[in-house]
């Protein structure tokens, strides 16, 4: 039987995990930075620089490539997930945050021109506009995770 101490001495569960953390505490804290304010949700939140889905996916394959090489097909799938969820953020993720954004928009122009109210789900005041990522962020999170699994060392 497993034991849940199997589970923190997992290396490469370990690398992912850090590497998400990582990313979600620089997504705030450049969030900190540029708004100057404190938004508890981009530490829980999608979207935003650096991508917590790349450097997670990421960690995990150079953390997989480490422990069992890269000719592996332990490898080969980590790298083909990577490569999904990463393409998936700039992809279909990052147009819902796109078409959030529109809608938002139309729906704040219904109200200021005192139209009928616009249902939104939930209960909330807009749709969720940070949901995907940009080439960019998505880049700065693979190089997060890579670098964090580089960074620590096989156990």
């Amino acid at each position: 039987m497993t034991k849940i101490s199997d589970l923190f001495s997992n290396y490469v569960l370990n690398v992912a995990v850090i590497s998400w953390i990582s990313a979600q505490v620089i997504k705030t804290l450049l969030n900190l930075i540029t708004t100057k304010k404190m938004d508890l949700e981009r530490l829980f939140g999608a979207g935003g620089m650096p991508s917590a889905h790349s450097a997670s996916v990421c960690g995990l394959t150079i953390a997989v490539s480490k422990t069992v090489g890269f000719a592996s097909p332990l490898f080969a799938i980590s790298f083909l997930l990577s490569a999904i969820v990463m393409y998936d953020a700039m992809g279909v993720r990052r147009a819902a945050g796109e078409h959030a954004k529109v809608i938002n928009l139309i729906v704040k122009k219904n109200n200021e021109s005192k139209g009928e109210a616009i249902y939104i789900p939930k209960n909330k005041n807009q749709l969720k506009e940070f949901l995907g990522h940009t080439p960019l962020e998505v880049m700065g999170g693979a190089m997060l995770g890579i670098l964090v699994a580089i960074l620590i060392p096989v156990y």
